[in-house]
This record gives C-alpha cells, structure tokens and sequence, in this order.
C-alpha cells in the first residue's frame, strides 16, 4: 500500500501522517521506520529536524537516506513486514537537484516509483505541494517547482491513497479499496 500525503509548507502534513502511521501500526502490530530525507544544512533545519524528531514514537528506527531513497526500498525486498514514513520526498528532490542538477529527472522518478511499487512495505510519502504558489523567478526554483509537480503526479498515479491536508484538515484525493 502507498499513501501519498500532500500539502504546503506547515499545513499539518507530517502530523496527518504521523497519525496514520501510528494507527496502522497499532492495528496491524507493524514494526515502522522514519525514513528522513531532510540534512542539516542550517541552523533553522536544525530546528524543524529537532521538532520532527520529537514528535516520532522512540520504538520507530529511523534511516537518514538523503539522496539513495531507491536503493533504500530495494534492500526492503524480503524484509518482515513493515510500515515506512518518508518524509519528506521534497527535501529529496531538493538534495537531488543540488547534488546533479543535470541528471534526468524522469529517469529518476521512474525509478523511485518501481521501487515504491515492487517494496513489501506499507509505505506513506509526505511531500509538498508546491505548484499553488506565484511562479518563481529563478530558473532553477522553477526548475525545481516543475520536478515537484511531475513527481507527485506520478506518484499519485501509482499510489493507493492521496490525501491533501490544508490547514490541519486532510481532503482524500484518491483511495482504492483493496
């Protein structure tokens, strides 16, 4: 199963997903990873990692994957069952943009999906939703804002749930019973 969660910047995402994850773990009896995606490039990321951290029940592992989200999933193949919160697949592309601005992006994203898709986990993704906004100015924010977009409309193809959370409140997007 994979929920993908979307919502603008402190619109109460993380949190939505956090209880999801909390209440399919209880109901399930499912070990759960954090999967952090955000570096602390800054004292001001510090804090919102800080925050984040805070908010995690302390029996959850935790892996800081960066930039190899893909390699990650793969190595899930064969595990226990399991439910991964990835939060968020923003920052990621972020850390992919800086890391090799020229990649191909659509190759990227199409392998992250596969893996997404062929992982034995319970998987929930929390990304931004950052097209709603004024068009950026620089060429690599749009750059960037273009690449968000892309990801999470084939992510949202791919996944099971869609929720939009606004302001706390969570609007289901898509959900296929199984």
């Amino acid at each position: 199963m994979i929920h993908l969660i979307l919502g603008g910047a402190r619109s109460g995402k993380s949190q939505f997903a956090l209880n999801e994850v909390k209440r399919l773990s209880a109901s399930h009896n499912l070990a759960v990873t954090f999967v952090a995606t955000a570096t602390a490039i800054d004292a001001e990321m510090q804090t919102r990692i800080t925050h984040h951290q805070a908010e995690r029940p302390k029996d959850w592992d935790l892996a800081e994957i960066p930039l190899d989200l893909q390699s990650f999933l793969t190595k899930t193949q064969g595990s226990p069952p399991q439910i991964l919160l990835i939060d968020c697949l923003t920052l990621w592309l972020n850390n992919q943009l800086f890391a090799a601005p020229t990649q191909d992006f659509s190759v990227l994203s199409a392998r992250l999906i596969e893996a997404l898709v062929t992982s034995p986990c319970d998987i929930f993704l929390v990304a931004n939703e950052v097209g709603l906004g004024v068009i950026p100015m620089g060429e690599v924010s749009r750059q960037f804002v273009d690449q968000a977009g892309w990801l999470n409309q084939a992510l949202a193809a791919k996944a099971d749930s869609v929720t939009f959370v606004a302001a706390g409140l969570p609007m289901t997007l898509k959900k296929v019973e199984k």
